[in-house]
């Protein structure tokens, strides 16, 4: 009788245990860590003070290096300074290339990126994207002189047509699918690229609209084709850790907080009118 009673206790504690969640399965378990296991950025960069950001420093009006001064300006460099302030930090610009962006993203050299990033499928597949910021496409920049010569793809590519591209992001890809007659030329200063074609060096550049918008407004010699009808669709957005759902999180609702108060767009009216 005893060893009977024994028994039944022993399996209505089983039953307990068993019927009990696991400590990992508690919401509070997983709280600021992402999903390989490490610390949020959300929290990783109050505690540290320091919001690191990857940026390419050539890509006006978005962000821009001075070379003498080494200072960062643009309209997501500004940004870029209202994040970490929300984040109780201070930010801290990494320098990359277009080619080494999603790397330096991916291998954690900083905790975002941002400077006029294009969202594409290929780079989606190593890292987040925010909420867009605005949308864009490619289109001409061209010397005004020539702007009825260059408006359609079929009207630039051809023989004779010299069409120049900054290496390693989506202008170089555009134009390499699309570029077969024309003479394609990669230029690696995406800094100096629009005084190749003032000079008369080359004669289209196909880039973001928003750029090319930007490039006519400093350099009155060119001019921008069709900038509200762009060949392609596409949305800029800053670029995540792939992972990190809790900052991605944040990060969308302070975007989405930003281009709907009017903040964003303060930013860019004063590089773009």
């Amino acid at each position: 009788m005893k060893r009977a009673a024994t028994l039944s206790a022993l399996a209505c504690l089983l039953a307990v245990t068993a019927a009990a969640p696991a400590a990992s399965d508690t919401p509070a378990a997983g709280r600021g860590v992402t999903a390989a296991g490490k610390t949020s950025a959300l929290d990783a960069v109050p505690r540290r003070g320091v919001l690191r950001v990857c940026t390419t420093g050539d890509y006006r009006p978005f962000t821009h290096r001075d070379p003498a001064t080494g200072k960062y300006s643009g309209v997501d460099i500004k940004m870029a300074g209202d994040l970490a302030k929300s984040l109780d930090a201070t930010p801290r610009y990494v320098a990359t290339t277009w080619a080494r962006l999603v790397g330096d993203l991916s291998a954690g050299r900083c905790d975002i990126a941002m400077g006029g990033v294009s969202v594409t499928l290929p780079r989606a597949r190593s890292v987040y994207f925010s909420e867009p910021t605005r949308t864009d496409g490619k289109t001409p920049l061209v010397r005004c002189a020539d702007r009825d010569k260059y408006r359609t793809l079929a009207q630039i590519d051809r023989p004779g047509t010299r069409v120049i591209v900054n290496p390693g992001g989506t202008n170089e890809e555009f134009a390499r699918a699309h570029i077969h007659r024309a003479t394609l030329t990669v230029h690696p200063d995406n800094t100096t690229i629009f005084d190749e074609i003032i000079a008369g060096r080359a004669e289209v550049m196909m880039t973001d609209a928003s750029e090319t918008r930007y490039q006519a407004k400093i350099h009155p010699e060119l001019c921008s084709l069709h900038p509200d009808q762009p060949f392609t669709f596409s949305e800029k957005a800053y670029a995540l850790p792939r992972g990190d759902d809790e900052f991605k999180a944040y990060v969308d609702q302070w975007v989405h907080l930003a281009t709907h108060d009017g903040t964003y767009r303060k930013y860019e009216d004063a590089w773009m009118k």
